[in-house]
């Protein structure tokens, strides 16, 4: 993949061009990095604190990131509601969530992610977003709940971005979105959280690794 560019100021002492050109942090997504994710929500806390699935996708520290949660609760509109199987305007809550290098300005990704209320509701804290970043992540949220993750299934299109997604992305002229859609399943085959990410093109790259069954 080619490397992606950020244009950043300079301080202007040697009396050229204003702003630089930086190497932006690359993303590379294993599809192993899903087992990853659900082995360390059986972890300690601490051993699920020093590090989430940002820091296994780029190999960059806690310490190096900016996070940003977001939570509100909505009304699941017509393709929200079929996706969970449940009837239009029940209760969800959503969750955004923004994460940059500190060296950045721009997120990684745009993602949103998708819980049944009443679900989540059996642990208040699961509704707190002053509790993110939660050690563990999503798989170890749902744990609380009683509801162990089953299976994943992501699919993925690409478009040209909206303007909005130019703007916080920093993407540069020409560049596409790679728009994921993850679906997280319960071991009793209910849908128990839908994700939808936003990537940038120029700085993401998909790794799938599928393991066959033995003879």
């Amino acid at each position: 993949m080619p490397k992606a560019y950020e244009e950043i100021a300079d301080d202007g002492q040697h009396g050229r061009d204003t702003s630089v050109r930086r190497p932006r942090t690359r993303v590379v997504r294993d599809s192993r990095r899903h087992q990853w994710e659900k082995n360390r929500a059986l972890q300690p806390s601490d051993t699920r604190a020093g590090t989430g699935a940002t820091e296994h996708d780029t190999g960059l520290a806690p310490a190096d990131l900016v996070f940003f949660a977001r939570y509100r609760t909505l009304e699941a509109p017509g393709a929200l509601a079929e996706a969970f199987g449940v009837p239009e305007g029940t209760a969800l809550l959503e969750r955004s969530y923004r994460t940059r290098y500190a060296a950045e300005t721009a997120p990684f990704s745009l993602a949103t992610s998708y819980l049944l209320h009443a679900m989540v509701a059996a642990n208040p804290a699961l509704l707190d977003e002053s509790e993110e970043p939660w050690p563990g992540g999503t798989p170890h949220q749902l744990s609380t709940v009683g509801v162990e993750i089953d299976r994943i299934e992501e699919r993925f299109t690409a478009r040209p971005p909206t303007p909005q997604e130019v703007r916080e992305l920093g993407l540069p002229a020409g560049t596409a979105v790679i728009l994921l859609r993850k679906t997280s399943y319960a071991t009793d085959g209910r849908v128990v959280d839908v994700c939808d990410v936003v990537l940038p093109g120029d700085r993401t790259e998909l790794f799938f690794t599928t393991c066959l069954e033995r003879w």
